[in-house]
């Protein structure tokens, strides 16, 4: 398992991966342009969506409150308004200015369960830098200019996603599996899968059934299903390699 960030760092992280979303959406000559990771959105649509999604969290980490989300009326409307990219931007500060007070450690509702992740803004604040990242990533690509995340987050972002996205899905479908994930860069992930669920990062006890090579920023992006299984490197069974895939599109 590779150390997450520090919790500044994060922040930090958040704030430039959203600008660089804004960036993409400026140069775009139509912000109608269909968003290829995000089939049924605009990259209108997308700029919206991460707002939306950084004014809420902004609420869950202030309110600290792990009991529940916070109701329609305490968050209040998220819709956009006025231009939609200082709205946005405000968003992102919203969110930065929410998690700085708060520190990594104070508690909060997340959506995922307590043994995936800790339901804490230093949880939150890891989990949106992924969010803000693969969007800007899907920004881009709607500009016909994809760009790899950047190494800070793509290392990061394959253990956070074995983690918390994994984690939450409840039991594994299929035969049990152990998939290692391997990064060009060096660092390696493991994971087993089980009828109990994914376990990220188990005990070593034999070998992985499935080996998906690449750089750190293809793994993460093959995980959010941003890229085809044939633009990494897989060896051992390749049928579990595409069933994880699929699984990872159910939550």
């Amino acid at each position: 398992m590779t150390p997450t960030p520090p919790f500044p760092e994060l922040v930090t992280l958040i704030e430039e991966r959203s600008a660089a979303l804004r960036e993409a959406a400026v140069r775009a000559p139509d912000p109608a342009a269909r968003v290829p990771g995000c089939a049924d959105w605009s990259l209108r649509d997308l700029v919206a969506h991460l707002g939306e999604v950084q004014r809420f969290w902004a609420v869950v980490v202030t309110e600290a409150d792990p009991s529940g989300p916070p109701s329609r009326e305490r968050h209040g409307s998220t819709v956009p308004q006025s231009d939609l990219l200082q709205w946005s931007a405000e968003s992102t500060r919203m969110l930065g200015a929410a998690l700085r007070a708060a520190g990594p450690q104070s508690p909060c509702w997340a959506w995922w369960p307590e043994t995936a992740a800790p339901h804490t803004a230093g949880a939150v604040a890891r989990h949106q830098v992924q969010e803000a990242a693969v969007h800007a990533y899907d920004a881009l690509d709607a500009l016909g200019e994809p760009e790899p995340l950047p190494a800070a987050v793509a290392v990061d972002g394959v253990s956070e996603f074995l983690g918390t996205a994994l984690g939450s899905l409840g039991a594994w479908p299929h035969r049990p599996a152990r998939v290692m994930y391997r990064a060009i860069e060096g660092p390696s992930w493991t994971v087993d899968l089980s009828p109990s669920g994914a376990t990220a990062d188990p005990a070593a006890s034999g070998a992985p059934v499935t080996t998906v090579h690449g750089t750190a920023s293809d793994l993460v992006l093959l995980l959010h299903r941003r890229i085809p299984l044939d633009a990494v490197r897989i060896d051992g069974d390749r049928e579990v390699a595409a069933q994880l895939r699929e699984w990872t599109g159910t939550g």
